[in-house]
């Protein structure tokens, strides 16, 4: 599923090409994805707008225009792409935006597990992102924050920073990566983080995704960015989908267990149970 990383290099991939460039129509292929495309919505009100800005939150990509903004998610296995006009259309391509400029932003997705939405003029009328916690690159994502919100939680602190109402983008196999740098097990109770690891844990959070973003993101089965790449940060996984490997600091293997339902990855010896 793309995570953060992905959906920030789909946005940087984008943005360049949309922004100032004028929608001509929108085609619709299948409206039921996760939810129902607002399809009457869209050939109504995006032709002729010109698009203002491309940005992410979490992991929605957001596309401003004077009319209101378009959401979209990439679910489990969708992509996002550039193509000419007279790009032959494909199984699962779901959603076309004709721009003037002869390009197509065409949404493909196999599962249909994504999202096409419409938000207006006002984001927070949209449920999906009314409750979303702070952005793990932004100011608002830091020691004292994650303190109060792991302060009396029973969860897991792999868990914990995995709640997307805690904090944003920290998808599987970042959480993974980001407590292996920190030293904290993953099945440690969140209450009992202290201001020491919270402050580690907050740096390699940001570190981890930095990396990852500037990689492209990481391919593990569907995600390609909007290029047409693969994402290349799987390259340089220290503990994700490496159990039984030696780890990259203390050669013991690397183990693997499932937690809530997510194949979790960790060094027995570099990350002790507390």
């Amino acid at each position: 599923m793309p995570e953060l990383p992905e959906v920030e290099t789909t946005v940087r991939g984008i943005r360049p090409h949309l922004v100032d460039n004028t929608v001509k129509h929108v085609v619709v292929r299948h409206k039921q994805l996760r939810w129902p495309i607002p399809a009457l919505t869209l050939q109504r009100l995006l032709p002729t707008q010109t698009i203002l800005n491309v940005s992410r939150r979490a992991k929605y990509i957001l596309i401003e225009t004077s009319a209101g903004t378009l959401v979209i998610h990439l679910g489990m296995s969708g992509t996002l792409c550039l193509v000419d006009a007279k790009t032959p259309v494909k199984k699962h391509d779901h959603f076309d935006c004709h721009l003037t400029d002869d390009l197509i932003l065409r949404y493909n997705d196999p599962r249909r597990f994504g999202a096409i939405l419409w938000a207006g003029h006002d984001l927070d009328s949209l449920a999906v992102l009314n409750h979303l916690g702070p952005e793990p690159l932004s100011k608002a994502f830091h020691a004292d924050y994650l303190l109060s919100k792991a302060h009396k939680r029973q969860t897991s602190i792999k868990q914990l920073i995995m709640d997307g109402k805690i904090v944003v983008g920290v998808g599987n196999i970042y959480a993974s990566e980001s407590l292996f740098l920190a030293k904290i097990h993953p099945l440690m109770s969140a209450k009992l983080l202290n201001k020491t690891q919270a402050k580690v844990l907050c740096e390699t959070i940001r570190q981890v995704l930095r990396a990852a973003i500037k990689k492209g993101g990481t391919t593990l089965k569907d995600f390609v960015q909007s290029d047409g790449k693969p994402g290349y940060f799987s390259q340089q996984l220290t503990v994700y989908d490496r159990q039984g490997l030696p780890c990259v600091q203390c050669k013991t293997p690397i183990e693997h267990i499932q937690l809530g339902q997510r194949a979790t990855y960790f060094c027995p010896t570099c990350q002790k149970y507390p």
